[in-house]
């Protein structure tokens, strides 16, 4: 038998897509499915269902009906499509600059699902091709329901790994505001105010809020400290990403810098102030090697990072600083220590540590949490101490001072975790016209 025959060969089909499907089955751990056997047996050797009844066998020589072959072809994408996106690969575009001078604004990426292993859908009645909205409607339906389940991934989720995730505080929007957090403009406006500005409100499950992309600065286990900006861990120095940036006073002899400079460096003129009064630019977001090269403009006399000492500087204050109360004099430079929970380990709980832990309980674990004349109720049985149930992940941005991230809502649990950036296969810059906004540079750059 040649190699051609073989391909062809009805039995070595057979035994190949048998083979493809029984690991599928084992690594989505439902041997329920191993009944889709009988289907691929019936496709390949007794043919006796049409499964495929939407599309028609030509006899020779009969013209192809066009409509019923575009249906074929449409089909096969929406099934092809959304089996990748939900196993394999996903899309995802950079909708602000957190992530700047990593990932900017305006970069189209794929992200990868088997890095830590892909979410089964939780919500699965959801319009094909789209997330949690389609024009200004909901594109899904809770009317079924999925417990959280997560196949098995490469690795874990490490320190340093860029990583897509749902929005930990997405779950509450404000159908007039929808990109604002409703929980910090419930604490800074009240929450009458904001529902009657902004509201009503839609909630949503979890694994249909928003997408954000972040850096994991800290894992499960770990104890976290800021100190003038810079990111301690277990009380050692963290690694400075080549990508991280802070925003610093840069003071001038009273001109500005040559715009021809400013791109050279790496900076977009049009999205930096320049103060007359200073005379400078009173934030200009910079990385390690952009300084030194910021520093060598003849008309620059000094440059200093910016660093928010307690009480935070405007817009931020107390009520947006996790974890959102006076006891915890952090900033967005200066935060922590604080423990990050890892599961299966017990803490003790007091009114003192409960603002820290009291969201996690209550809206990711599930629990009902109660304060009553100084003690805490958990499930309506008084609580000393607590076993967390699942790990959780502390995010940042790598544009340290233009970024809302776990310094702002606190921690991400690891049922929020979508995947990691793999590819950018599309970048674009919002504030230039075609063809100078494509950024040939970072098609299928790897991240």
């Amino acid at each position: 038998m040649g190699w051609r025959d073989m391909v062809d060969n009805k039995w070595v089909k057979l035994g190949f897509w048998s083979l493809l499907y029984v690991l599928w089955v084992i690594w989505l751990g439902n041997f329920w499915w191993l009944f889709g056997l009988v289907v691929i047996f019936d496709l390949y050797i007794t043919k006796k269902v049409k499964w495929l009844f939407w599309k028609k066998e030509y006899k020779e020589g009969e013209k192809r009906n066009e409509l019923l072959d575009w249906i074929d072809a449409l089909i096969f994408a929406l099934v092809f499509v959304t089996f990748v996106n939900i196993f394999f690969f996903q899309a995802f575009k950079i909708p602000s600059s957190s992530m700047e001078s990593t990932l900017y604004t305006g970069d189209h990426l794929f992200v990868s699902k088997l890095a830590f292993g892909p979410k089964l859908p939780e919500t699965p009645l959801t319009i094909p091709f789209t997330h949690n909205v389609i024009g200004s409607k909901e594109s899904y339906s809770t009317a079924v329901q999925k417990p959280y389940k997560r196949l098995k991934g490469f690795r874990r989720v490490e320190t340093g790994d860029c990583i897509v995730f749902n929005f930990p505080n997405g779950d509450t929007v404000l159908t007039k505001y929808p990109a604002a957090d409703y929980y910090a403009m419930c604490r800074t406006s009240g929450k009458d105010y904001t529902i009657k500005a902004y509201g009503p409100v839609k909630v949503r499950p979890s694994d249909k809020k928003d997408h954000y992309v972040k850096r994991c600065v800290a894992v499960a286990g770990d104890t976290l400290s800021v100190r003038d900006g810079l990111v301690y861990i277990n009380s050692q120095a963290q690694t400075l990403w080549p990508g991280v940036q802070y925003t610093y006073t840069v003071v001038t002899n009273g001109t500005p810098i040559n715009v021809k400079t400013l791109e050279t460096i790496g900076l977009n003129a049009s999205e930096l102030r320049y103060s007359n009064e200073l005379p400078g630019y009173p934030e200009m977001a910079l990385t390690e090697e952009m300084i030194s090269k910021v520093r060598q403009c003849s008309n620059v006399v000094s440059v200093e990072k910016n660093l928010d000492v307690y009480p935070p500087d405007y817009p931020d204050s107390y009520l947006l600083i996790f974890p959102f109360t006076e006891e915890y004099e952090w900033t967005r430079d200066n935060f922590g220590p604080l423990w990050i929970p890892k599961k299966g380990v017990t803490v003790a709980l007091g009114l003192d540590n409960l603002p820290l832990y009291e969201r996690v309980i209550r809206d990711y674990e599930h629990h009902d949490l109660k304060v009553s004349d100084g003690v805490i109720y958990i499930d309506s049985k008084e609580a000393s101490t607590y076993t967390f149930e699942q790990d959780y992940y502390f995010m940042m941005g790598d544009n340290r001072h233009n970024s809302l991230d776990s310094r702002y809502w606190g921690f991400v649990p690891e049922d929020h975790i979508v995947g990691r950036p793999a590819l950018i296969w599309l970048s674009t810059d919002i504030n230039k016209s075609f063809p100078n906004n494509i950024r040939w540079r970072r098609f299928f750059k790897f991240v």
